[in-house]
Parts: C-alpha cells; sequence; structure tokens
C-alpha cells in the first residue's frame, strides 16, 4: 500500500513538472475595417529555442541584443508558419510585433480587405517541427462565440465553417 502512495506522489510530480506545448491564436473579424485582427500568444521561451535553432543563434527575447533582428526573425517565422483563407481566397497576413506578458508573448497581425468569411481554412504550424505534442488553438471570431480548432503535427491545417451573415 505504501508503495502505491509512493508511486501516486511519483505520478503527480512528473506530470507536474512535464512541459506542455500549447500556442492560442484569436482571430477576429472586424466588419467596419473589412479586416482580420490576429493575436497569437506563444510562450516566449519555446520560441527563443525555435528561432535559436533556425537561424543558429542564441535567441533572448527579454534582452534581446538587437531588436529590430529579433522583430526580422519573428516576422519571417510567423508570416511563414500561418496562413489564412477567407472563402477559398488567401489573405495577406501583415505582421505588425509583440509584446511580453509574463512566460509568453502575444505576436499581432493583420489583414485587410477580407470578406465577410463563410469558410475560414487555417494553417498553423508554428513550433509544430521543434517540440513533439505541440498543439496550437485558433479560436476564430466573427461575433461573440468563436468557432475553434486544435491544430497539431500531421494536422496543421482546418476549416472553419462561420457562415457570415450580419
Amino acid at each position: 500500500m505504501q508503495l502505491n502512495y509512493i508511486f501516486m506522489i511519483f505520478l503527480g510530480w512528473k506530470v507536474f513538472f512535464h512541459p506542455f506545448y500549447i500556442s492560442l491564436t484569436e482571430i477576429r473579424y472586424n466588419p467596419n475595417g473589412k479586416s482580420l485582427e490576429i493575436a497569437q500568444k506563444i510562450f516566449w521561451d519555446d520560441l527563443e529555442v525555435a528561432l535559436g535553432e533556425i537561424h543558429k543563434t542564441k535567441v533572448d527575447f527579454l534582452n534581446p541584443s538587437d531588436k529590430k533582428k529579433l522583430e526580422e526573425m519573428v516576422q519571417v517565422y510567423l508570416l511563414e508558419k500561418n496562413e489564412i483563407r477567407v472563402n477559398g481566397q488567401p489573405v495577406k497576413l501583415k505582421y505588425l510585433g509583440f509584446e511580453i506578458e509574463e512566460e509568453a508573448a502575444w505576436f499581432y497581425m493583420e489583414a485587410e480587405k477580407v470578406p465577410l468569411p463563410k469558410t475560414v481554412d487555417v494553417y498553423n504550424a508554428v513550433l509544430l517541427q521543434h517540440f513533439e505534442g505541440q498543439q496550437n488553438i485558433v479560436n476564430f471570431y466573427l461575433d461573440r462565440k468563436p468557432k475553434s480548432l486544435i491544430l497539431q503535427k500531421g494536422k496543421e491545417r482546418g476549416r472553419l465553417e462561420v457562415n457570415g451573415t450580419r
């Protein structure tokens, strides 16, 4: 019996300290500006690892040696790893910048001249090649209630039927 308790404590600690890899993407349709407003929350330490592996350099979000170079690396990476199609047509994503929030960072993008969505196809491969078990949650808002996807390695793309009517 005592061995069971020890095993449970060990298992509990292992689960507690086992890292999990997740990102959150919030996409909102702005009917007034006919645009998509995209906010992507990613753990900055995971993105440091990915960008460091890609560029063979040390990446530091909290104390960057060259903020402009860091912004360029992030912009190229995020625009390469994210694609959106509305009603079957690709939209052009524009990277706007980021801000650090404790253990994660919010990265901002937008797409202009976007028609009212009926279908939204999302490709999100952020961190998938760098972390086993990475999951990318995508929430799309046309109104208040989101439509959601969970994307992961082997399922980097998903479609949302939003039936845009206003």
